[in-house]
């Protein structure tokens, strides 16, 4: 008669029996390091992005029970744009620091292409181009508002010497909002700087000498050789300099607290006002601020995302 009792595993003498985890620990190695980081990023950023959106149904200012309004937050939103009100203005200034903000990237690579060069004293120069990157932006904002000031800083000092008149910039209405946009560009063209100075230490030298064999020179060697080789430096330095401009807060609270008249806010900026300052803690209505201001940089997140999938794909 045939045996069909199941065979037994036989196990070389001394070895035990492998567990589920030891069979794929190596598999699961990389998610157990990812784990602690993917719980904090749940936490602390998808979590309170769904937040955002459920407070900003409601009329809540903080201690008392919501009310639930529907999207009544985003109607007297709708109302301030159409009638140019604070939010209009806020919008607008956001628009105009993303616009002039992009100056920083074009300034970094040049100022990246000078310090990549064989100069004497070019220690000295990387250390004050990199200096204003590691400084506070409190501390940029401050040194800025002396810079500005009417009465002894020296941009009116400078234009005395011309017969100019003095300029008030953080008082004027027209010229505050770039005078603050100018502070910011200063550390964010040395961020710029430092992502192409790393990015040059990667271009092939022998498509250079390639370039040169083939007459390029000059504008002609940078903009088809050069610049091709720092696709990726410049893709940082697009997404970081564009998120910065539509979340710039720091400067405009210490230079000018949004003034003069409300003519320097930025959503951000607006955002804090309306929920934790002199509007009366509503917390709803800037909780969809908030959620405006996170579909506008979704937008250039996900255009950046997409991009990256792209190449990857044609790569």
């Amino acid at each position: 008669m045939t045996d069909v009792s199941p065979a037994v595993p036989h196990y070389p003498a001394g070895a035990a029996p492998r567990g589920w985890f030891h069979r794929n620990q190596q598999s699961l190695a990389p998610w157990l390091f990812l784990a602690p980081g993917a719980l904090f990023f749940l936490f602390y950023v998808i979590f309170p992005i769904f937040q955002s959106f459920n407070i900003s149904l409601y009329e809540w200012d903080g201690l008392s029970p919501a009310e639930y309004v529907g999207l009544s937050n985003y109607r007297d939103l709708y109302w301030e744009f159409v009638d140019r009100d604070a939010f209009y203005v806020s919008l607008k200034n956001n628009i105009i620091w993303l616009v002039l903000y992009l100056l920083a990237i074009p300034a970094g690579l040049f100022i990246a292409l000078f310090l990549n060069q064989t100069v004497t004293g070019i220690r000295i120069y990387k250390s004050l181009f990199f200096f204003p990157f590691v400084i506070s932006q409190v501390v940029v904002g401050l040194v800025f508002t002396w810079f500005y000031d009417p009465t002894f800083g020296i941009l009116n000092t400078i234009l005395d010497w011309f017969g100019l008149g003095p300029i008030n910039v953080l008082g004027n209405e027209r010229y505050v909002t770039y005078g603050i946009i100018a502070a910011g560009l200063w550390p964010q063209t040395a961020y710029c700087m430092i992502l192409y100075l790393t990015g040059l230490n990667a271009v092939d030298p022998e498509q250079i000498e390639a370039g040169r064999l083939d007459g390029a020179k000059g504008l002609r060697m940078l903009w088809f050789i050069i610049i091709p080789q720092l696709k990726p430096a410049t893709f940082i330095a697009f997404v970081v300099t564009i998120i910065g401009a539509l979340r710039s807060f720091d400067l405009i609270s210490i230079m000018t607290q949004g003034g003069p008249f409300g003519s320097s806010r930025v959503l951000a900026f607006y955002m804090f006002e309306v929920a934790l300052s002199e509007y009366g803690f509503r917390m709803g209505y800037g909780a969809a601020i908030a959620v405006v201001l996170f579909l506008i940089m979704l937008c250039f997140i996900a255009y950046f995302l997409w991009s990256m999938y792209r190449d990857e794909k044609r790569a």
